[in-house]
C-alpha cells in the first residue's frame, strides 16, 4: 500500500511540475485568448472528433490482420509468397503516406460513391500500418527461440498448432509495447485522410481556424482530443503486457 502511494505520489508531483512548466510557457506570451469564437464552432470539432474516432475502430483490428497476414507470408514455404509480402512491406514503408493515399485512391477508389469514401481511407490506412506492425509481429514471431519450436515438433504439435499454443503467445508478449506505439500513431496519421476530403478532427480544426482569428484556442483542444484517444490504448496495452507477463 505504501508503495503504490508513493509511486502515485511522484506521478502527481511530475504531472504538476510539468503543467507548471507549460503554464509558465504560456504566460510569457503576448496573447490574448479568445475562446468563445472557437466555442461557436463545437460542433464542428465534435463530429470531426467521432469521425477520426470512427477511421480509427477501422483501422486497428484492419492493420493487425493485414499486419499479421504479412508476417505469416513472410515465413510461408512458398518463395513466390514471401517476395510479394517482402516486396509490399518495403514499398510501403519506403514511400510517405500522403502519396500512397493519393495513388491508392485516385487509382483505385476514385470512382467509388462519396458514402465509401471514409472506408476507402480506412483501409489505405491500414495497408500503411499493417506493413510497419507486420515488421512487429515478425520480430516477436522469429524471437522465439529455436529449441521451443523443436519442442512443439517432439511433443507431435502441427504446423497450426505450434503457431496457437507457443509462438503466438510470445510473440504477442514481445510485440505490445511497440503495437501501442503503432496504435497511436494510426489515430495521428489519420489526420492525413483529409486530403481524400473526409472531415475528420484535424480537418475541422482547419476549418474552424479559417473562420477564427485563433491559434492556441483552436489545437490545444485538438491536441486534448487526440491524447483521449490515444492513452487509453497506451494504458490498456501496458495492462496487457503485465498480465501476459511470465517467466522464461
Amino acid at each position: 500500500m505504501a508503495k503504490k502511494l508513493t509511486r502515485a505520489l511522484s506521478f502527481l508531483a511530475a504531472l504538476v511540475l510539468l503543467a507548471g512548466l507549460c503554464a509558465g510557457a504560456f504566460a510569457l506570451l503576448d496573447y490574448h485568448w479568445a475562446w468563445q469564437p472557437v466555442f461557436n464552432y463545437k460542433q464542428l470539432f465534435w463530429d470531426g472528433w467521432l469521425t477520426t474516432v470512427g477511421i480509427s475502430a477501422l483501422a486497428i483490428p484492419m492493420s493487425c490482420a493485414i499486419g499479421l497476414a504479412l508476417a505469416l507470408a513472410r515465413r510461408a514455404p512458398l518463395a513466390t509468397l514471401r517476395d510479394m509480402a517482402r516486396i509490399f512491406v518495403e514499398l510501403t514503408r519506403g514511400t510517405p503516406l500522403l502519396v500512397q493515399l493519393f495513388i491508392y485512391w485516385y487509382a483505385f477508389g476514385q470512382k467509388l460513391s462519396s458514402d465509401y469514401r471514409l472506408f476507402a481511407g480506412a483501409l489505405t490506412l491500414s495497408l500503411f500500418e499493417g506493413a510497419y506492425i507486420s515488421e512487429i509481429f515478425r520480430a516477436g514471431i522469429e524471437g522465439i527461440a529455436a529449441s521451443q519450436l523443436e519442442t512443439a515438433r517432439a511433443l507431435g504439435f502441427n504446423r497450426l498448432q505450434t503457431y496457437r499454443y507457443v509462438i503466438f503467445p510470445q510473440a504477442l508478449r514481445q510485440s505490445l509495447p511497440p503495437l501501442a506505439g503503432q496504435f497511436a500513431s494510426i489515430i495521428k496519421d489519420s489526420s492525413l485522410l483529409s486530403v481524400l476530403g473526409i472531415s475528420e478532427f484535424s480537418l475541422a480544426a482547419s476549418q474552424v481556424s479559417s473562420f477564427a482569428a485563433s491559434t492556441f484556442e483552436i489545437y490545444l483542444p485538438v491536441a486534448l482530443g487526440y491524447l483521449i484517444l490515444t492513452l487509453p490504448i497506451s494504458l490498456w496495452t501496458q495492462r496487457l503486457e503485465q498480465r501476459s507477463r511470465f517467466e522464461t
